[in-house]
């Protein structure tokens, strides 16, 4: 790394700490010809894929779009901001660990989905009401109808 008070090419590390909960690096560089020191962070770069949207559009990842969707969704519930930020966590992950670099808007949305319905039902059932269109009552009770069967399978398999 070159310095930035000299430009001298050739700098020396004194001293690496980890910081930001282990996110980051922080380190101590000394420039090897003016003596100088100054302090750098290192951070991985994640490169997330673009998210094709319905109309067939892209558009890089957004994280706080993601975000505000999934607080919009469990506006007034009783989900903590860890558990919250662990459903954005696992998203992310799912997202990268596609190898892809465009994934369908959809594929995000199933997921989103998947998360809330373990968070929260209601704001599984508000977020699904508005990201399926639900053209009326009889597809919003469907829905419900089908997530109550979904919840009853498990308990018959565990009584068996």
């Amino acid at each position: 790394m070159h310095c930035p008070f000299c430009a001298h090419p050739e700098t020396k590390v004194i001293d690496s700490r980890l910081v930001a909960d282990g996110e980051q690096i922080r380190r101590r560089r000394e420039c090897t010809s003016c003596g100088e020191r100054y302090t750098t962070f290192e951070t991985a770069e994640l490169v997330m894929p673009k998210v094709i949207k319905q109309d067939g559009t892209r558009e890089p990842f957004n994280e706080e779009k993601l975000r505000l969707g999934i607080q919009r969704a469990l506006e007034k519930r009783p989900v903590s901001v860890e558990s919250i930020e662990a459903a954005l966590t696992h998203i992310k992950q799912k997202l990268r660990a596609t190898g892809e670099r465009e994934v369908p808007s959809r594929m995000v949305g199933e997921w989103v989905m998947e998360e809330l319905r373990s968070l929260d039902e209601v704001a599984f059932v508000r977020f699904a009401s508005v990201y399926r269109s639900f053209k009326d009552l009889d597809e919003f009770r469907a829905e419900i109808e089908r997530m109550s069967v979904q919840a009853s399978v498990p308990d018959e398999e565990s009584s068996q």
